[in-house]
């Protein structure tokens, strides 16, 4: 090759600035490239490597070739992902069409949820580390605000309107606004939660709830933090 600055013929790899290119099989026949012996090949490879790697001095390029390996790995073109399409539930208005959650007449029997109010006691007593005498009636208050309360025997002790005071039964629905109890004669009560007192109670202790402060639904109750201060009204 012959180097464009300053004319004349000498390696290329002394040229600066000269990019490599690959020989042509005529001009590795000149040359006598493709038959030479190992001390040509040798000689070659050096001269390719100063060529490519200028910036490198003479240790760095043996020991790149004595010290160093080069791994060809192959990776694979990246699939672009697949979007989940999150299914969605059915609206408010949907659910009151289908009537998901109404309580059929025949299943209006209070013998019925008897088994699930022996498994609201069993809940209640491991949340409160079993229930014992000494147990202090603030902590059982406190757990009982935050608990879910379906399965439990309510009572109805205070109201503004007095046809819903006394009415007792297991607490079948727990909306926002209303509590649905199902009594030991088997009517479906629906109590709204406004200006009315509650109680609970279970292996004697007995918890009063104001429905004016618990209108929340179970779910967002768990995680109020509920203030204890005196209150006037019901």
């Amino acid at each position: 090759m012959e180097c464009p600055e300053g004319g004349g013929s000498q390696p290329s790899w002394r040229c600066p600035g000269l990019i490599y290119r690959a020989f042509s099989q005529e001009e590795s026949k000149e040359l006598d490239v493709q038959n030479q012996g190992s001390h040509k090949a040798k000689a070659f490879l050096e001269a390719f490597l100063k060529r490519s790697m200028p910036h490198m001095t003479e240790a760095k390029l043996q020991g790149h070739l004595h010290h160093k390996a080069v791994v060809l790995e192959y990776f694979p073109p990246k699939k672009p992902k697949e979007r989940k399409r999150k299914s969605k539930g059915f609206s408010a208005k949907q659910r009151r069409e289908l009537r998901l959650f109404e309580i059929r007449p025949e299943q209006q029997r209070y013998n019925l949820f008897l088994p699930l109010h022996d498994l609201w006691k069993q809940y209640i007593r491991d949340l409160c580390n079993g229930l014992k005498p000494d147990t202090q009636p603030q902590m059982i208050q406190a757990k009982m605000l935050k608990a879910d309360l379906h399965g439990a025997i309510i009572t109805v002790t205070k109201s503004k309107c007095p046809s819903y005071v006394g009415i007792t039964g297991i607490l079948l629905q727990e909306m926002k606004h209303i509590f649905k109890i199902i009594t030991k004669d088997d009517k479906l009560k629906v109590i709204p939660k406004l200006n009315c007192v509650f109680a609970v109670e279970i292996d004697g202790f007995i918890s009063y709830i104001y429905g004016s402060k618990f209108q929340l639904r179970s779910s967002e109750r768990s995680a109020k933090k509920f203030k204890a201060k005196g209150t006037i009204d019901l």
